[in-house]
C-alpha cells in the first residue's frame, strides 16, 4: 500500500460525533489519506481500543499517532488489526452452519446447479474456509465460487497461509477437523486444496462497490461496530448484490428487525432471502 498517496472517498455525510478535537482530527486524517470512515464507527468502541493501541506504542496525542502510522507500514496494519476485531473461529456457533448445510443450501441448488458465494469481512479466513469445507463434503465445491474479502491486508494474509491455533477449531466436527487440519507444531494447517477453492482480495465494505448476482452472502458478526447509518447502507448493498432469492446469512447478534426495506424476507433465524421479482 503507498500510505503517501490519499484514496479519494465519497463526501461524508455523517455528522461531527466526537468532542475531542484531537481524535477528530485523527478521523478526518484517515479518510483522506486512506478511504477507511472511522464515523462509521460506534465511537465509544472504536475510540477505546485506539487509544489502548496509541498508548502501547508510545505516542501522546492521536495527531502524532496518525503521523507515525503514515511512516510506518507495521504500524498501520496494527492500527487495522485493531480496528477491524480480527476475532474468528470455524464453525462459530455451529447450529447456524447445519442449517446452512441442511437447509439453505439445498433450497438454493434447486434453481441454480452452480453457486456463487460470498464471505465478507472474512478475517482470517475461518469463514470462507468454513463454507469450503461444507460444501467440499456435499460433492459442490468444484461447483461453487467462493470469494472472500476483508480490509485488512494482515488478515487476508494469514488467511491464505492458512495456519491455526487449536482454539480456532474447538468448534469443528472431529471427523471434519482430521479431514481438513493436519498438525504442524502447535499450530493447524488447513488443507491446501480446499485453500486454493477460495479467492481472497482486499475490499472496504464502506467504500467499494459489490459484485452482483450472489446466491450466497456470509456476513457475521461485523455490523455490530457500525452505526445504524452504516449498517442501512451495507444492508441495501447487500441487497443488491443478491441474485433474486438470494440469502445473506448474518450474525448471532445481528438480526435484522425491518428486512422488508431492503426487499428481504426472513427465511431462517440469521437469514434473510431477497424477494423475487413481482413478489
Amino acid at each position: 500500500m503507498d500510505l503517501s498517496r490519499p484514496i479519494v472517498a465519497p463526501p461524508d455525510k455523517s455528522q461531527e460525533f466526537t468532542q475531542d478535537p484531537d481524535y477528530s482530527g485523527f478521523i478526518r486524517q484517515v479518510k483522506q489519506h486512506t478511504g477507511i470512515d472511522l464515523a462509521q464507527y460506534k465511537e465509544a468502541q472504536m475510540k477505546r481500543r485506539l487509544t489502548t493501541l496509541r498508548m502501547k506504542n508510545g505516542y501522546t496525542s492521536f495527531d502524532d499517532f496518525f503521523t507515525a502510522m503514515m511512516q510506518d507500514k507495521k504500524l498501520f496494519h496494527e492500527f487495522l488489526d485493531k480496528m477491524t476485531i480480527n476475532v474468528s473461529e470455524f464453525w462459530r456457533n455451529p447450529n447456524r452452519w447445519e442449517i446452512l448445510r441442511d437447509t439453505v443450501l439445498p433450497e438454493l441448488l434447486e434453481t441454480k446447479p452452480r453457486l456463487k458465494i460470498w464471505s465478507a469481512a472474512c478475517s482470517t479466513g475461518e469463514e470462507p474456509y468454513t463454507l469450503a469445507m461444507i460444501m467440499a463434503d456435499l460433492g459442490l465445491l468444484s461447483q461453487t465460487t467462493l470469494v472472500a474479502s476483508d480490509l485488512d491486508e494482515g488478515a487476508l494474509a494469514k488467511a491464505k497461509e492458512g495456519l491455526y491455533l487449536d482454539r480456532s477449531l474447538k468448534d469443528v466436527p472431529a471427523q471434519v477437523a482430521t479431514r481438513y487440519f493436519r498438525p504442524e507444531g502447535v499450530m493447524f494447517r488447513f488443507d491446501e486444496n480446499l485453500k486454493k477453492s477460495v479467492q481472497f482480495k482486499k475490499q472496504n465494505l464502506l467504500l467499494d462497490r459489490f459484485d452482483q448476482d450472489f446466491d450466497l452472502i456470509v456476513c457475521r458478526n461485523v455490523m455490530i461496530y457500525f452505526t445504524e447509518e452504516a449498517k442501512h447502507d451495507l444492508y441495501m448493498k447487500f441487497a443488491q448484490a443478491l441474485r433474486p432469492g438470494g440469502m445473506l446469512f448474518v450474525g448471532s447478534t445481528e438480526q435484522i428487525f425491518s428486512p422488508a426495506k431492503y426487499g428481504l424476507e426472513t427465511s431462517e433465524t440469521f437469514f434473510y432471502r431477497k424477494k423475487m421479482a413481482g413478489i
